[in-house]
């Protein structure tokens, strides 16, 4: 089975519990590392820290708008990771179903 680095690298990164609530933050709307940061009794370079790897692993994005640097969410890696997940959802519901029918009448499956 072939690794895929960049759902590795993200699944990875919301790992995190701050991350995980970063991306919900940023679901709703563009937000600076500051506006991220205010629900949490975190420095600004920990939430900066945060920010990165949800960058680095293409989750997030950010641009210069003068003096702010708004985050927005990257809807696209996150519908990757949606796709990925109801994949495996559906093989293994392939496979109870097998299962259900074969503990139902073991002669069917044969």
């Amino acid at each position: 089975m072939r690794s895929d680095p960049d759902l590795d690298l993200a699944f990875a990164a919301l790992g995190d519990p701050v991350r995980r609530a970063l991306v919900t933050r940023l679901a709703r709307g563009e937000a600076t590392v500051g506006e991220l940061g205010e629900p949490f009794d975190l420095t600004p370079q920990a939430i900066s820290h945060h920010v990165g790897v949800l960058r680095r692993c293409g989750l997030v994005e950010q641009r210069r708008e003068g003096t702010r640097r708004p985050c927005r969410l990257r809807v696209d890696r996150l519908t990757r990771l949606g796709t990925w997940i109801d994949e495996q959802r559906r093989a293994w519901d392939d496979r109870l179903d097998v299962l259900e029918t074969h503990l139902a009448d073991p002669e069917a499956t044969r």
